[in-house]
């Protein structure tokens, strides 16, 4: 079984989500449930670390796609930073750098939040 992990931290108001492994179909409900634990906690400003993220299948794009309505609706957003080429290839093909703003660093992400 493919191994993932999410780890959580905070930068002033932005919560920041280190994804580690491979999110897949067997995954992607960790990865919502940490979604889901920061909307009940009403932080609504993300950051999404990929830095140490390995592989991302259709399953694990859509959990963004789930949760980005309710983020932006609570004057938050989902931001995606420090993505691998081979990670930012799959969200390039669907389309996605028009709908997200993705980052080459979790700092620059960080500050746009900040601006």
């Amino acid at each position: 079984m493919a191994e993932f992990s999410t780890k959580h931290r905070e930068n002033g108001e932005v919560n920041i989500l280190e994804l580690n492994g491979y999110l897949d179909a067997h995954t992607a409900q960790h990865l919502e449930h940490a979604i889901s634990d920061l909307i009940t906690k009403n932080k609504y400003k993300v950051v999404v670390n990929f830095e140490n993220l390995k592989y991302i299948s259709s399953a694990g794009l859509g959990v963004f796609m789930a949760f980005i309505e309710t983020m932006r609706t609570n004057a938050g957003d989902i931001k995606l930073a420090a993505m691998q080429p081979s990670v930012y290839n799959i969200f390039d093909l669907l389309g996605f750098p028009l709908l997200y703003e993705i980052f080459s660093t979790e700092t620059e992400a960080v500050e746009k939040f900040n601006r």
